[in-house]
């Protein structure tokens, strides 16, 4: 067994980011308890307890057969059945009602409550929390995650945790505060053990998103991490190939600057990235200094 003190720090994040990715988000005991040993103790207990119990004795009388047949004749009392799970529905009516239900809200409000009450995603079940945009549409700057992490599902708001103090940070280097721009992810649902979303989850949840966009008019949009670069951008390049670099996404109809940067928790496994994650919000307060805040 490999002891902690023989990890580096690197291997030591990475192998808690492992451990992260894989559903592990409590630690439920103090002390390590030995569940081998007490597993054998529970048996040694139960083997001891069968061997002492003195064995019973029929002392009944004898059955009467007649009454035995009477009651034997009854017949069963019907079980009541088991519930019926509810139907699946099917990938395209879910994306179609998903669409309905973000073109019929006309406000940022109406589709908060819109996708609390969408049951067409199968990410809603496992989740806690429903994640939905924090902040201000006001400032006209977006930035963009792609799914809850544990600590969001816990807090039930984007960014939370270590990546959000650190979120935090990178922002105040910039200028900028959490509550002065709109911070959203393109998932509102946590999936489970933080696995990537399957293709008809994603397309399930685009409607929102991109009706997200299109309410809150942003004038910038900070695009944070591998999965959220590739949603609005396509292609099957890693965000060290997209990261830097404005280009327009098309959100309905309308054109909107973007540009792709590591993720915080990508940060905080490898420390060694933040220099590009640097020069990339630098790029990013050249631009909002330019064409939002100037």
């Amino acid at each position: 067994m490999i002891s902690v003190s023989d990890l580096t720090p690197a291997e030591l994040a990475a192998l808690l980011h492992f451990h992260a990715d894989a559903g592990v988000d409590w630690l439920l005991e103090e002390q390590p308890v030995d569940r081998f040993a007490e597993f054998e103790a529970m048996r040694a207990a139960r083997r001891g307890s069968q061997a002492t119990q003195p064995r019973a004795e029929s002392t009944a009388p004898a059955a009467r057969p007649q009454a035995d047949r009477r009651q034997a004749a009854k017949p069963a009392a019907p079980q009541p059945a088991p519930p019926r799970a509810a139907p699946a529905i099917p990938d395209e009516q879910a994306v179609e009602q998903a669409r309905f239900a973000a073109e019929s809200a006309r406000s940022l409000g109406e589709l908060k409550t819109a996708i609390e009450a969408f049951n067409g995603c199968n990410l809603k079940n496992s989740a806690r929390s429903t994640i939905f945009a924090s902040g201000t549409q006001e400032g006209r700057i977006m930035v963009i995650g792609p799914m809850p992490s544990a600590d969001d599902d816990r807090e039930g708001a984007p960014f939370a945790g270590r990546a959000g103090q650190l979120l935090d940070r990178m922002l105040a280097a910039i200028g900028l505060r959490r509550d002065e721009i709109l911070l959203t992810n393109v998932i509102p649902w946590r999936p489970p053990g933080n696995r990537a979303p399957s293709p008809p989850e994603i397309e399930i949840c685009r409607p929102f998103i991109e009706r997200q966009i299109a309410l809150a008019e942003p004038k910038a949009v900070l695009l944070l991490g591998n999965f959220t670069a590739r949603h609005f951008f396509g292609g099957a390049e890693t965000i060290h190939g997209l990261r830097g670099q404005w280009r327009e996404i098309d959100i309905l109809g309308r054109t909107v600057p973007a540009m792709a940067s590591l993720h915080p928790q990508e940060l905080l496994t490898a420390p060694i990235n933040k220099r590009l994650a640097w020069n990339d919000l630098l790029a990013f307060k050249n631009y909002i200094t330019a064409e939002i805040l100037g």
